[in-house]
């Protein structure tokens, strides 16, 4: 088959899109998990575009919005060959976090999983935290942002402490209203907590979660900033830099690779933020690497078990996947993918050991290639370093020619 040569990868990571539990899911705590499944269950989903690419092939998408529930055999006769090329790929790392997702998709796959803290931060250690930051803090144990935020935000608003508290995940995790603790002094209580937590302790991230509001109404703010342990090896990203290439970042892809193997980045306070700077780069056709992290699926409606919010983002996320494609350029290659699950129809509103899907699309792709099932989220970065031409990391095995031929 000829193609012209890919000039330039695109890849749009869906928070926590994930498609069904892995076979180690349980030992997890996530068994059943379906993110994507579960919501199609209850929400018909019109999302034209993804089918379109294949992701009904490899997920439990159910029948589109609107039309009746078809038997097995009309299913598969009604199916038309997907545009793109689909299949899943499964977490070789043993994690189910953002870190070590998109590290893994960019050929890092961590060997062990970073401390977490089920029973809160050692008493000590949050003490000298509290000495350095100059105040006392709330909480420290295990919790949900926003349940959180509506316990301790009263007494937060009346003596000034900070919120620090954790989850499955391994954050350090200070929440803070905007009113109370101005954003500059909240990063610099992170910067402090890095220190300690990330950099001492070898924590995965510590998160400033700033909100506003009162009580009763509290609401967190775009200006959430996370603060990520940098690489612990080289990434496709570090490659493509070393090669000269560019790498744009878009979300919060600066700061879950602590600005490692990036030339540019842009910081956006959702997803249609995000989807605008993405199709502005596609438009001006420079880069070797557009990397998108759309956050508001996990942290809106993942986190906060909100299942119909959810559908709602993949509708409009699909609404916007449906004006990029044509604006794909002969040697553009556009994959999407996911780092984890979240599976916000299940009592956790924690992260989910689960597949994610990886659906390909551009000129130079076979249309209706079926990819299987991947070993390792960096099969997507074996495949980005094989397309733009430079080295990979030794992780994965690309499927780059599958794509193409």
């Amino acid at each position: 088959m000829s193609h012209p040569p890919i000039r330039r990868a695109i890849v749009i990571v869906l928070d926590s899109l994930g498609i069904g539990e892995l076979p180690d899911a349980a030992a997890f705590g996530d068994e059943g998990s379906d993110t994507l499944g579960h919501i199609a269950a209850r929400v018909p989903l019109a999302v034209p575009a993804l089918r379109s690419l294949g992701l009904g092939r490899v997920s439990n998408l159910g029948p589109p919005a609107g039309t009746p529930v078809p038997s097995p055999a009309e299913t598969q006769a009604a199916t038309p060959v997907p545009l793109g090329a689909f299949g899943r790929m499964a977490q070789s790392a043993p994690a189910k976090d953002s870190v070590t997702g998109h590290w893994e998709l960019m050929g890092l796959v961590v060997d062990r999983p970073f401390p977490v803290f089920p029973h809160g931060f050692p008493a000590d250690r949050l003490e000298e935290f509290e000495r350095r930051i100059g105040r006392r803090t709330l909480g420290n144990t295990v919790a949900s942002g926003t349940v959180i935020i509506e316990e301790l935000g009263r007494e937060h608003l009346r003596t000034g402490f900070p919120i620090v508290y954790t989850s499955a995940d391994s954050v350090f995790q200070i929440a803070a209203h905007e009113e109370v603790v101005p954003i500059d002094e909240l990063y610099r209580q992170c910067e402090i907590a890095y220190e300690m937590f990330v950099a001492g302790m070898g924590v995965g991230r510590v998160i400033a979660r700033p909100f506003v509001g009162r009580p009763g109404s509290f609401r967190r703010t775009a200006n959430r900033r996370d603060f990520a342990i940098r690489p612990t090896g080289p990434t496709v990203l570090d490659r493509l830099v070393a090669a000269n290439r560019d790498v744009l970042a878009i979300g919060k892809i600066e700061d879950l690779f602590a600005g490692q193997g990036i030339t540019r980045a842009v910081h956006t306070r959702s997803d249609e933020e995000a989807m605008d700077r993405v199709e502005e780069a596609v438009r001006e056709g420079g880069g070797a690497l557009v990397f998108a992290n759309l956050v508001d699926f996990d942290a809106q409606y993942g986190h906060r078990n909100n299942v119909e919010g959810y559908a709602q983002n993949l509708e409009r996320f699909d609404a916007r996947l449906g004006r990029l494609l044509p604006l794909l350029r002969p040697g553009d290659l556009l994959l999407l993918t996911a780092d984890h699950g979240n599976d916000p129809t299940t009592p956790s509103t924690d992260h989910s050991r689960e597949y994610v899907p990886v659906l390909a699309a551009g000129e130079a792709v076979r249309p209706g290639t079926d990819l299987g099932t991947r070993a390792t989220f960096a099969d997507l970065g074996a495949t980005v370093a094989e397309a733009l031409g430079v080295e990979g990391t030794g992780c994965g095995t690309s499927f780059f020619r599958e794509l193409v031929s």
